[in-house]
C-alpha cells in the first residue's frame, strides 16, 4: 500500500453514527440489482472491467446508506442505496470511458443522452448507466411532488453534465480558483442530489414556498460542503496522486497558497467545521425564525425537523463510512484515537477532538474587536486589464444626481441621530457617483447614465442608513420592518398606489421605481422587486452579525457579500434591454453563472481593500474579505491583503478565460439566434466596462481617504457601523 499524502486531521463529528438493522438486506439486494442493470459486466476501453463483484463489496455502498439513513425501513434503504450504486458507478464508468481519454465529444453525447432517462417516456437503455437511471426514476418518483422532482432533476443534471468541467480542466491542466471549486463542487459534486434524497428517505418535502429561501439554501449548501470536503481529503490519495483528477480541495488550497500537503489538509479540514458550525447556527436560529414568518403548518414543521435530523445523520454516517471503506485514504482516522476513550462515534458523548474544534472554532468566529486603529492598509497592485472607457454624459449626470439627492432628503437630519445628517452637500460630491455610473456603463443614454448615478446614490445612502438608524439602536424588529415596508414602494401592478414615503430611503426608492419600472410587463416587475428586496434584506443578515460580533464564515462572506452587492439587481438591470432576446435558463449554465460571479466577486474584493480602514478602524465593522481572511486563517492583514489580491486576480483570469474560450464555445454549440448570441457577447463587454470602472471609481472617490474618515463622526453612535456603501449595495445599478 502506498504511503499516505498526509496524515488525516482531527475531524470535526458533532452528531453520533447509528447504523441501520437492515444493512444486510440492502447489501444483498444492491449487489443483485448491480448485476441486472449491467453494471458488474461492464468492460472498460482496455479490456478490464469498471466493477467486479468483489470491488463492489469493498466499497460497500450497502454500508454508507445504512449509516448515512439509519432511520428509513428496508425498502426505501434499498432504493437508496440502488441511487448510490448507481451514481458511483456513474462517476468510474465516466471515468475510464471519457476522461482518462480526454474524449469531449464522447463524453457530451453520453451525457446528452442519460438526460432523456430522468423522463416518464425513456428510451430504450444502451449502458449500465441508462438502465439503472431509467429503473431509479420509475421507482422513486411516484411517491414525490412536482416541486420534488423539479429540483431532483437539476441536482442529477448537475452532477452528471458538469462532469465536463472537470474533464475540462484536466485537458487543460487547470487547477481552479478556492471560489470557483466549491461552487462549482456542488454542481459536480453528488451532495445537493443527496439531500434531495434525505427529503424521500425521511418521508418529508420541503415545503416549496420555503425551498428557495436563503436559510434553507444554506443547509443545503454547508451539507453539501461539508460532505464534499470530507470527501476530497479521504479521496486525494486516490483522485489526485493515482488517477491524476485535479478536482479536489486538497489539491486547489495547496496550489493556491502555495503550502505543502498537510498544510493544505489541515486548511481545508478547518473549512469543513465551519461550514458544520454554520449549518448548526442556521438550522438553530434562521430556520425556526423562517417557518414562524411563512406560517408553515405544524406537519411541514416537524417534516423540516425530520430533513435537517437527516442531513446530520448523513454527516455522521458518510464520515464513519470514507473511514472503513476501501475506496479511500483512511489509515489512522482521528475516530480510532477517540474510540479508545469511548469518545467517538460509537460512544455517548463527543470526542475530545470535537470538543477543542468546536470551541476553537466558535471562538475565532466572536473574538473581533471593533474599531481597532489598523491604519492605512496600503493597497497591493490590484490586476485590472480592462481599459477605462468614459461616457459623454458624466458632467450632465453629476449635476442632476446631486439636485436629485437633495429633493429625496438625502441631505436631512436623521431621527435618532445627534448632530444631523448622515450626509452634507460636500461629503456627498466627493463621493461622486455621476463618476462610477459613467464608466461601469460608457454606452448608455443620458438618461440611463443619470438613473444609474441615482440607483448608486440611492443603494449607498439606504445602505448607510440601515446602521445608522437600527444598529445604534440594535433594533432588528424596526430593520426587518423596514425592509418589508420597501415593497410597498415597488409595486408589481401599474396601477396600485402607493403609501406616502416617511423617510429618504422610502421616497428615494419611490421615485426610482416610477422612473425604471414603470414600462415593465407585471412579471418582470415583480422580478425586479425581488432583485431589490434580495439586497435590502440581506443586510439585515449583516445587522444581526454585528450585534453579535460574528465574523461571517469564508463561503458565507463571499456568497452574501454579493448579495449586499446587489448582485440579484444588477442582474436583472444588466439583462433589461434583452429579457425578450435571451432565453432566462441560459443564465443558469455554468459559463454564465461563473462569468457573473466572477465579476461580482471582483467588484466585491476591490471595495473591501479600498474601504478597509473605514470599516475596521471607524465603523467597527467586521463584514470585509481581509478581515474574513485574517479571522479564518489567523494572519496579519498585510497577509490577509495579498491572499485578497490574489483571490480577486484569480478571479479576473477565470472571467477572462470564460470570456474568451467558454463563452464563445457555449454559443458555437447552443440554438441561439444571432440576436442573442450578440447580446451575450455584449453582456461579457459590459462586465469589463463595470470591473474597471468599479476600480477607477475608487481610485477617485473621496470616501474611503483619510481626509474623509477624519472629518468627524455622528455623535450617537456609540454602536453603529456603516457597511461599505457603493460597494456593498449600488453595484444594482450596472447598466440599462
Amino acid at each position: 500500500m502506498p504511503m499516505q499524502a498526509f496524515t488525516l486531521p482531527d475531524f470535526y463529528l458533532p452528531y453520533p453514527a447509528r447504523l441501520n438493522p437492515h444493512l444486510e438486506r440492502s447489501r444483498t439486494h444492491s449487489t443483485e440489482w448491480a448485476r441486472q442493470m449491467g453494471m458488474l459486466d461492464a468492460a472498460t476501453p482496455t479490456g478490464g472491467l469498471v466493477w467486479d463483484e468483489p470491488a463492489l463489496a469493498r466499497m460497500d455502498y450497502g454500508l454508507m446508506c445504512a449509516y448515512t439513513h439509519p432511520d428509513c425501513d428496508g425498502p426505501t434503504l434499498d432504493l437508496i442505496t440502488d441511487w448510490y450504486v448507481w451514481v458511483f458507478f456513474f462517476d468510474d464508468h465516466f471515468l475510464e470511458l471519457f476522461k482518462y481519454s480526454r474524449d469531449m465529444a464522447g463524453a457530451k453525447a453520453h451525457l446528452d443522452r442519460l438526460e432523456l432517462f430522468m423522463s416518464d417516456d425513456p428510451p430504450a437503455p444502451e449502458n449500465p448507466a441508462e438502465a439503472g437511471l431509467k429503473d431509479l426514476w420509475a421507482r422513486t418518483t411516484p411517491a414525490m411532488s412536482r416541486d420534488w422532482r423539479r429540483r431532483f432533476v437539476t441536482s442529477t443534471h448537475n452532477l452528471m453534465v458538469e462532469s465536463m468541467w472537470e474533464l475540462e480542466n484536466i485537458d487543460r491542466g487547470r487547477i481552479a480558483n478556492p471560489i470557483e471549486y466549491v461552487q462549482m463542487r456542488r454542481r459536480v459534486g453528488g451532495a445537493p442530489w443527496s439531500a434531495n434524497l434525505v427529503e424521500y428517505a425521511v418521508g418529508a418535502e420541503i415545503p416549496d414556498a420555503i425551498a428557495a429561501t436563503r436559510p434553507m439554501e444554506v443547509l443545503r449548501d454547508t451539507f453539501s460542503d461539508s460532505v464534499h470536503l470530507r470527501n476530497d481529503l479521504f479521496s486525494y490519495q486516490r483522485e489526485v496522486r493515482e488517477e491524476g483528477e485535479n478536482s479536489n480541495a486538497v489539491l486547489v488550497f495547496e496550489k493556491f497558497f502555495d503550502c505543502p500537503t498537510q498544510e493544505a489538509a489541515d486548511l481545508v479540514n478547518d473549512l469543513m467545521t465551519s461550514r458544520l458550525q454554520q449549518f448548526e447556527t442556521t438550522a438553530l436560529v434562521e430556520v425556526p425564525q423562517l417557518l414562524a414568518d411563512h406560517g408553515i403548518a405544524v406537519d411541514q414543521q416537524v417534516g423540516v425537523g425530520a430533513y435537517v435530523k437527516g442531513l446530520q445523520d448523513w454527516q455522521a454516517g458518510g464520515h464513519e463510512w470514507h473511514a472503513t471503506s476501501s475506496r479511500y485514504m483512511n489509515q489512522a482516522t482521528a475516530s480510532d484515537s477517540d474510540s479508545a476513550l469511548g469518545l467517538g462515534l460509537s460512544g455517548l458523548g463527543m470526542s475530545a477532538a470535537t470538543i477543542r474544534l468546536g470551541l476553537r472554532g466558535r471562538l475565532r468566529e466572536r473574538a473581533y474587536q471593533p474599531y481597532k486603529p489598523v491604519g492605512h492598509l496600503p493597497l497591493p497592485d490590484i490586476y485590472q486589464p480592462f481599459p477605462v472607457r468614459v461616457s459623454e454624459h458624466e458632467a450632465q449626470a453629476r449635476g442632476g444626481s446631486l439636485e436629485w439627492s437633495r429633493l429625496m432628503g438625502f441631505l436631512d437630519s436623521v431621527p435618532g441621530i445627534q448632530g444631523g445628517s448622515m450626509w452634507d452637500m460636500s461629503r456627498l460630491a466627493g463621493y461622486d457617483f455621476a463618476h462610477c455610473a459613467a464608466r461601469i456603463h460608457p454606452d448608455s443614454s443620458a438618461r440611463d447614465v443619470r438613473l444609474n448615478a441615482d440607483w448608486l446614490t440611492w443603494g449607498t445612502y439606504a445602505d448607510d442608513y440601515f446602521p445608522y438608524v437600527f444598529g445604534a439602536s440594535r433594533d432588528l424588529l424596526a430593520a426587518r420592518l423596514q425592509h418589508e415596508r420597501l415593497a410597498l414602494f415597488m409595486p408589481v401592478q401599474a396601477d396600485q398606489p402607493m403609501p406616502e414615503p416617511l423617510n429618504p430611503v422610502e421616497r428615494g426608492l419611490a421615485d426610482l421605481w416610477v422612473r425604471t419600472a414603470g414600462p415593465m410587463a407585471a412579471q418582470l416587475r415583480g422580478v425586479f422587486q425581488d432583485a431589490v428586496l434580495d439586497m435590502t434584506e440581506s443586510w439585515l443578515w449583516e445587522l444581526a452579525n454585528q450585534l453579535g460580533n460574528r465574523v461571517p464564515d469564508p463561503i458565507d462572506y463571499v456568497e452574501m457579500r454579493r448579495r449586499t452587492f446587489g448582485s440579484a439587481l444588477t442582474q436583472f438591470l444588466s439583462r433589461l434591454s434583452y429579457l425578450e432576446i435571451v432565453p432566462a435558463e441560459i443564465f443558469q449554465h455554468r459559463v454564465l453563472h461563473e462569468m457573473d460571479t466572477a465579476a461580482e466577486d471582483v467588484g466585491c474584493f476591490t471595495n473591501d481593500l479600498f474601504s478597509y480602514q473605514k470599516e475596521v478602524e471607524f465603523d467597527g465593522e467586521m463584514h470585509n474579505i481581509v478581515v474574513v481572511v485574517e479571522n479564518f486563517l489567523n494572519v496579519d492583514r498585510v497577509i490577509a491583503r495579498d491572499i485578497v489580491a490574489r483571490l480577486l486576480e484569480s478571479r479576473v483570469r477565470q472571467f477572462e478565460q470564460i470570456a474568451e474560450t467558454d463563452l464563445p464555445a457555449l454559443l458555437a454549440d447552443s440554438q441561439l439566434d444571432e440576436a442573442a448570441r450578440a447580446a451575450l457577447t455584449k453582456h461579457a463587454e459590459d462586465l469589463k466596462d463595470w470591473m474597471s470602472g468599479i476600480l477607477a471609481w475608487h481610485q477617485h472617490t473621496s470616501r474611503y481617504g483619510e481626509k474623509e474618515l477624519r472629518r468627524g463622526r455622528v455623535p450617537s453612535l456609540a454602536f453603529s457601523f456603516l457597511p461599505s456603501g457603493i460597494g456593498t449595495s449600488a453595484f444594482g445599478a450596472l447598466t440599462f
